[in-house]
């Protein structure tokens, strides 16, 4: 028997984390025009963004469906593992419901699921935190409860260059009173009780204001744990090498991560995005 930690595709988790941790990733789906899609594995960020602008609307996303959840738990069921999952915050999806419907139907009574109430590696940074208790030898149940004691002091922001993919998807309160301003305006969006909101507006360049960004955050990341942050995006590679290197100049982390945001984020978030996310102490 093992206690295995599950999680969803909108942990934005590199595949060599993936690994190196014993993940085992469940995909939403990508909806574009008529036709379904695998998070991760079945549509690339730069065909989604293609897809948005030839069509001028943005992609669906969806949970996966019950059938897909259930095989992808029996096989922990079937070996009699124990098992925590944790998904993107229940306000957005009903990813976490599907999986308890699925563990029901299955009689999985070693399955637990914790609603991150978060996103992209807000999710990914407690999915990591599981893995290292795991490590240590808690019970499946033990971590459930810890990784929900700890959830809000995940600290996940994210500084955004077009308005229209938030706007488009319904999901960010505050976005619609920017839109006047939508080629000026750079809002810096932050997930508080599961859900994404406005806390800042940056003017210029996208790229000068994640530089700000990141010089604004100074102060919570110096109360940070210092184990790990994650710098997620989706910007080009040359500016998140810019802001991780800013990051990891200022002395306070053991590892500095970056990923890059996968289907169902950049669905919703759109090019030219990036946000540092960690926990606080």
């Amino acid at each position: 028997m093992a206690v295995r930690i599950l999680t969803d595709s909108t942990c934005d988790l590199s595949a060599e984390l993936i690994e190196e941790f014993g993940i085992h990733v469940i995909p939403l789906n990508i909806i574009m025009g008529d036709k379904s899609y695998r998070d991760g594995i079945e549509a690339t960020q730069g065909e989604i963004f293609q897809w948005a602008d030839a069509n001028k609307t943005t992609p669906k996303t969806s949970a996966p469906d019950l059938g897909f959840a259930e095989d992808f738990l029996k096989p922990f069921r079937d070996a009699g593992d124990e098992a925590v999952f944790i998904g993107i915050s229940a306000a957005m999806s009903s990813t976490c419901q599907t999986m308890r419907l699925a563990a029901d139907d299955l009689e999985y009574t070693k399955f637990y699921v914790v609603d991150s109430m978060n996103l992209s590696t807000g999710v990914g940074l407690q999915v990591l935190r599981a893995a290292d208790l795991a490590k240590q030898g808690l019970s499946a149940e033990e971590i459930a409860k810890q990784i929900e004691s700890e959830r809000g002091k995940v600290r996940a922001s994210f500084c955004i260059d077009t308005l229209t993919y938030l706007h488009r998807g319904g999901r960010c309160s505050g976005v619609a009173a920017l839109l006047g301003a939508a080629l000026m305006l750079k809002p810096m969006i932050v997930v508080r009780d599961g859900k994404m909101g406005v806390a800042k507006k940056y003017r210029g360049k996208i790229r000068k204001v994640l530089q700000q960004y990141a010089e604004d955050m100074v102060p919570e990341l110096k109360n940070a744990v210092t184990n790990r942050v994650f710098v997620t995006h989706t910007a080009t590679d040359e500016i998140a090498e810019e802001i991780r290197a800013y990051v990891e100049s200022l002395g306070i982390f053991d590892k500095v991560y970056v990923t890059r945001a996968g289907g169902v984020i950049s669905s919703h978030c759109g090019p030219g995005t990036l946000g540092i996310l960690f926990y606080s102490k």
